[in-house]
């Protein structure tokens, strides 16, 4: 019974942390708008760009893609092509869908390896862009291992949803009810 309470609160507080992270690349998000919208009226206007905004603007697309991919997961906002899934009965889609998830685990939980070995590697030698302003790479990239962590997290809590929802259906099929719902 303790260990189910305390993986409700760690669930609770995964998806604090998520949602935290999905506000900060809303931030970054309207930092990038602004800025490109200054930046658009200073080089056509005043002919003097913001010599940094594109590069801000480049480095920022990586982390609005790790930091809410979790978040998007747990709230089914993944891209699905599910018009030939639909045609299966349910518990056969959840067997489809159980396989999903684990693959999307076994993928982040790659990205979160190999993304950390880079991330690392990238560190130890000091590695700059090339670029106008010349940042550290490992900063940028840090995100990588760390959003890729943190969807692996949600793929598991998917996977055990679906496990799950195929026991619920399960139990309800030998009761004599129907769920089609799932």
């Amino acid at each position: 019974m303790k260990s189910v309470k305390l993986l409700v609160k760690a669930g609770a507080i995964f998806d604090r942390l998520n949602d935290f992270l999905v506000w900060v690349a809303i931030v970054l998000i309207i930092f990038v708008w602004i800025g490109n919208c200054i930046d658009v009226v200073m080089r056509y206007f005043l002919n003097n760009p913001i010599a940094w905004m594109f590069e801000a603007s480049e480095h920022t697309l990586v982390f609005l893609a790790f930091l809410g991919a979790a978040w998007l997961l747990g709230r089914d906002g993944h891209v699905r092509i599910d018009f030939v899934v639909k045609r299966f009965e349910p518990s056969v889609r959840i067997i489809i869908n159980s396989i999903a998830c684990i693959f999307c685990a076994i993928v982040s939980l790659f990205l979160t390896w190999y993304g950390g070995l880079v991330v690392l590697d990238q560190f130890q030698r000091g590695l700059h862009f090339v670029s106008l302003s010349h940042p550290l790479m490992w900063p940028v990239y840090i995100v990588i291992p760390i959003g890729s962590f943190l969807l692996f997290i949600q793929s598991l809590r998917k996977t055990y949803q679906c496990v799950a929802g195929r026991k619920a259906l399960q139990i309800a099929k030998e009761g004599g009810a129907a769920i089609s719902s799932i």
